[in-house]
């Protein structure tokens, strides 16, 4: 069989390139992108068996543009569907590129000659502590990628750009580690959700690939919704949540974004789980038809086992 091919956002020593090591292991065909929007066709046009895409982070929330992609405004994306998720401890680092300079002295003084800063948009939030304490009006430059910034220092010599990586990007590119662990939070995590084809036979049982799982109880299934309301309706939003606690769903996170037909109407993204331990929320074709007598419009877009470390 071939090389399985799996997609995520690059280049190379990004956080999704970990992701994608600790969810299938070494041995995958790696398919970096430059943008989000590039790993979704990918695996529409079958050019991916999979992919691993940022969803929301434990320090600073949603990731909008997966969220932008999963709500498929133009219907580019239909056989897209969620089938996995993995969750990653991100501890991020600040490096520069290695001079002939040491770095010397504590505090504000140790960082004086950094005039600027590069990173994924996703990662000052993450590390606005550490930031506004030794880098307070300084530039901010957002990157397509925590790799690419620390690709982009590593190539100046002159010390005065830094970036904020992981210390697989830095020791990829060959940046020097000024300081490690700058999160805000220890424990700051970031969900990825694995994506696929739904046509594709190639990705069909996606158990078979994924690395190994510590062994122990039954895991609970997740479902993700995503529907748009008539906002013009008094309770519309409540009757439709009313729906999945009808059909026995519990609700464990929602989000919402425009929906770009006009203004102040959105998209919404119901994430749940079935209150029954038994009962699969991807075999519901009662609940999916109560909800579209109620809303505009409502999508199933995909169910998965829970990963969340207990």
């Amino acid at each position: 069989m071939a090389s399985l091919r799996v997609t995520f956002l690059g280049p190379a020593a990004s956080f999704s390139h970990q992701a994608v090591l600790e969810t299938f292991g070494p041995s995958v065909e790696l398919h970096p992108r430059p943008a989000f929007a590039d790993i979704f066709s990918a695996v529409q046009n079958d050019a991916a068996d999979y992919a691993v895409v940022p969803f929301e982070n434990s320090t600073n929330g949603s990731v909008v543009q997966t969220l932008d992609l999963l709500a498929d405004r133009k219907g580019l994306y239909r056989d897209i569907t969620v089938c996995g998720e993995h969750f990653l401890t991100v501890h991020h680092c600040l490096m520069r590129g290695k001079t002939d300079t040491p770095t010397t002295g504590s505090g504000p003084e140790r960082y004086e000659t950094i005039t600027k800063l590069y990173t994924h948009p996703q990662a000052w939030g993450q590390c606005e502590a550490f930031l506004q304490k030794y880098f307070k009006g300084v530039e901010r430059q957002d990157v397509s990628s925590t790799s690419k910034a620390a690709e982009l220092v590593a190539a100046d010599a002159t010390g005065q750009s830094a970036a904020i990586a992981s210390r697989l990007a830095g020791e990829y590119h060959g940046a020097e580690i000024l300081e490690e662990n700058i999160e805000d939070q220890a424990d700051n995590t970031t969900r990825f959700l694995i994506l696929r084809n739904l046509r594709s036979a190639r990705s069909a049982n996606i158990a078979r690939y994924l690395a190994p799982k510590e062994k122990g109880a039954e895991r609970r299934r997740k479902t993700l919704i995503s529907f748009m309301i008539e906002h013009s309706a008094p309770g519309a939003l409540a009757d439709a949540l009313v729906v999945f606690k009808k059909h026995g769903l519990n609700l464990t996170s929602i989000n919402s974004r425009p929906s770009l037909i006009r203004p102040w109407q959105y998209i919404f993204f119901v994430e749940c789980t079935p209150v029954a331990g038994d009962s699969d929320p991807e075999s519901m074709p009662a609940f999916m038809e109560e909800l579209k007598t109620i809303s505009k419009s409502c999508r199933n877009l995909g169910t998965w086992r829970d990963e969340l470390p207990s």
